[in-house]
């Protein structure tokens, strides 16, 4: 496989914030339940994982969780992991707060806004892993600049993961694939774990599928790229 701007520039690296209306369920739930599910504000300062959950044995950290199915399922099998969540979407922060009360999660914290502003507020090498999966793709070249994966985004990524942390990347567009990967091979705190093609074609043991993957959206089979932290 051939594989600017601040953190958080001007650009926005998604599309809408809201679609339809909320139904009247998750509408209640939003109301009633994500203010405690909730991060603090990062533009009021710093955030500390360890004062989330003090007995967490780690920090995940999910860009863009879409409806939440992939978090959710991640934090039922990983009940001793805090996962914190960033998405803009409303109606999909909407979406996770009901998997979150369904399945009684207590290990999720979220943001219903920029990941970049989250990234930007957490301290050095406080994750142990990291996932970016199937993010808007931004297919028209004019709007490659869109794309999430930009070198200020992979250097805040550096800094947060710890030493042996991961970063998981899925994508199921061919030419954001080859982009992703070109761009974090340059940062040399990186190290792609691929030793044979189905380490990229087949999904990681512990993947859960995402709804957006499933609706087979792409112009390829979704692709797996991981990273080790040097």
């Amino acid at each position: 496989m051939s594989i600017g701007q601040k953190p958080h520039g001007p650009l926005r690296s998604y599309g809408r914030v809201k679609a339809r209306q909320l139904k009247s369920r998750q509408a209640a739930l939003v109301q009633d339940l994500m203010p405690g599910l909730s991060l603090p504000d990062p533009s009021l300062g710093p955030i500390d994982p360890s004062a989330l959950m003090p007995d967490a044995s780690a920090v995940w950290l999910e860009i863009g969780f879409g409806g939440g199915e992939h978090m959710a399922a991640q934090a039922g099998a990983h009940p001793d992991v805090l996962i914190l969540g960033a998405e803009p979407f409303l109606n999909g922060a909407a979406s996770a707060v009901r998997y979150i009360d369904e399945q009684g999660l207590n290990n999720i914290r979220i943001l219903q806004g920029d990941a970049r502003d989250l990234m930007a507020a957490l301290p050095d090498g406080c994750l142990d892993r990291a996932f970016i999966l199937f993010p808007d793709p931004w297919p028209k070249t004019r709007h490659h600049k869109r794309r999430l994966v930009q070198a200020p985004v992979i250097d805040e990524l550096a800094r947060l993961l710890r030493p042996g942390g991961r970063l998981r990347f899925a994508t199921d567009w061919a030419d954001y694939a080859d982009w992703s990967l070109q761009r974090i091979n340059l940062n040399p705190s990186f190290s792609w774990t691929a030793e044979r093609a189905q380490d990229w074609t087949q999904p990681p043991a512990d993947h859960f599928t995402t709804r957006y993957e499933d609706k087979k959206l792409g112009d390829c089979a979704p692709v797996f790229l991981e990273f080790l932290r040097n």
